[in-house]
């Protein structure tokens, strides 16, 4: 072999081992960060951070969280995707993500072109709530008198625009009744005025719920989720109480930025459903209420595309003013 063939032949094989290394480790061994979009404390926050916990331990490299709350989500959403996309910038969306998509006129990002899905995390409950000496014993009586006095009945939820209320604007519809929804600043006020006969039924997200159902305080009548509550077997689905075909349910997921190279994707998303399938993980999450549902990213995709278009369509015929 001549002196310039075997430095060729030398090069190639070092330019393809470069090659077989980078693909092998598309991440550095820098944090990755996840974003989330809300105070720490909360249902998302706690998710974001048990699945960091374990994604840590599993790729031997910090995985840290970055509470951005405010603004429907828009803060966080405009963080990472005008972060570098090489995968150590995630943003931690919700169903929050699709409503705001509908709400706001002028978003800083295209929600569906500007981040490359990663995975679902989980899924969690709806619940429809009322006091404990409410006279409603189900669903079905509470519509019954939704439908015989147009008007009168009273849900409560959190602020215009948030998933609780669009849920309630939503089951609004799709039992064609009259009711009004009367929005609060937050669950403990939402909890308040159902305790004090302020509104005769709130919806709002299961989990910080549980404690005053747990204690008598107050009693669900259905959750809109697909199937029952784990917490809560007893309790029917909205679709079992009579809604034939009603859904409604929160979920949280993992997304990077745009132009985030695919074996980037590839190598979180097998994190992501190693971290959601391990025993551990998926105990802490059920102990929240929370479902563990890994997915691919194109099913994270669908699931968007498809939440977009059901809360931008809630948002137009319940006439919420677009921000």
């Amino acid at each position: 072999m001549t002196p310039i063939l075997r430095r060729s032949v030398f090069g190639l094989v070092a330019a393809l081992g470069l090659a077989l290394t980078a693909h092998a480790q598309p991440l550095s061994s820098r944090a990755i960060k996840i974003v989330v979009p809300f105070g720490a404390g909360g249902v998302a926050d706690l998710t974001a951070r048990i699945v960091a916990q374990k994604m840590a331990d599993s790729m031997g490299q910090a995985v840290v969280i970055e509470n951005k709350p405010g603004a429907g989500g828009v803060v966080a959403g405009d963080n990472v995707a005008k972060a570098e996309p090489d995968g150590h910038t995630l943003l931690l969306m919700s169903n929050g993500t699709a409503v705001s998509a509908g709400l706001f006129k002028n978003l800083p990002f295209d929600t569906l072109k500007d981040f490359a899905p990663v995975s679902t995390l989980g899924f969690f409950d709806i619940a429809v709530v009322v006091p404990q000496n409410s006279p409603f014993k189900t669903l079905g009586e509470l519509l019954a008198y939704a439908r015989a006095n147009p008007g009168k009945l009273n849900i409560g939820t959190i602020n215009v625009g948030s998933t609780q209320n669009l849920a309630a604007e939503l089951f609004k519809t799709s039992a064609n009744i009259q009711a009004q929804v009367v929005p609060f600043n937050g669950t403990p006020a939402v909890i308040t005025a159902l305790r004090g006969g302020q509104i005769d039924a709130a919806v709002e997200i299961l989990s910080p719920m549980l404690p005053q159902i747990n204690a008598s305080a107050l009693r669900a009548l259905a959750v809109f989720g697909d199937k029952r509550s784990v917490a809560l077997k007893d309790v029917p689905t909205a679709a079992q109480s009579g809604l034939t075909g009603f859904s409604a349910a929160s979920w949280n997921a993992l997304a990077a930025p745009a132009k985030t190279p695919k074996d980037v994707i590839a190598r979180l998303n097998r994190e992501v459903q190693a971290a959601l399938n391990s025993p551990d993980v998926k105990k802490r999450l059920l102990d929240l209420n929370i479902e563990a549902t890994p997915s691919t990213p194109a099913q994270l995709n669908d699931l968007l595309t498809a939440e977009i278009k059901r809360w931008s369509e809630v948002i137009t015929r319940a006439k919420i003013p677009t921000q």
